[in-house]
């Protein structure tokens, strides 16, 4: 990474860190952009060179878990699994942050509850992940997946990731493990992929 990127990531880490206190204490209608652009000492233009618009902030890796379930497909062994492939993916990018169970993750959960745009923003997001991993999954697994099969597995995926999440997170304690919460989602999310994961599906 260049000293550019690392500037970059850094100004764009300190928007959501800024976005989250701000919609935390303030609530996200009484928060602007402008808001956010202030407390992260930059100006309300430069705001958009990394963020479309406030809700953005709220889902800042959802490139990021895409990619790497593209990537997990990619890199599939030749005795690999559907299945396989994509519950390594979501035990690669959990590994590497805490996105998913996070303090920003049981604010987004909250807002997503409350707020049509937020909640707006969230179900495209899983949409569009959901048509690009699928896409990716039935080219990879010709033999066993078509497009609606796919479809159906990565929508199944998606589903239990979510509704793990948002079970985990209802109540989550002041001073919780990430961890223990990633291994949570994880265990929950191959469980309920369990029929997938019985036979190749032909």
């Amino acid at each position: 990474m260049t000293l550019r990127d690392r500037k970059r990531a850094r100004i764009r880490q300190s928007l959501v860190d800024a976005a989250t206190e701000l919609f935390e204490r303030d609530g996200y209608e009484g928060t602007t952009v402008a808001d956010i652009a202030a407390a992260a000492d930059i100006g309300t233009r430069t705001f958009f060179s990394y963020f479309a618009s406030k809700e953005e902030l709220l889902f800042p890796e959802s490139d990021r878990r895409v990619q790497a379930c593209v990537d997990a497909i990619a890199a599939r062994g030749p005795a690999d699994t559907p299945v396989e492939v994509l519950v390594r993916a979501l035990h690669l990018t959990g590994a590497d942050n805490d996105d998913l169970t996070d303090r920003l993750a049981a604010l987004r959960m909250r807002l997503i509850r409350e707020v049509p745009a937020v909640r707006g923003r969230g179900l495209q997001l899983q949409m569009d992940a959901q048509q690009q991993i699928a896409a990716h999954l039935a080219e990879a697994f010709p033999e066993e997946l078509d497009k609606v099969r796919a479809g159906a597995l990565v929508g199944a995926f998606v589903g239990a990731v979510t509704g793990a999440v948002q079970v985990v997170m209802e109540d989550l304690p002041a001073h919780h493990d990430p961890k223990a919460l990633r291994s949570a989602v994880e265990e929950a999310t191959s469980m309920a992929l369990q029929p997938w994961m019985a036979h190749r599906t032909h």
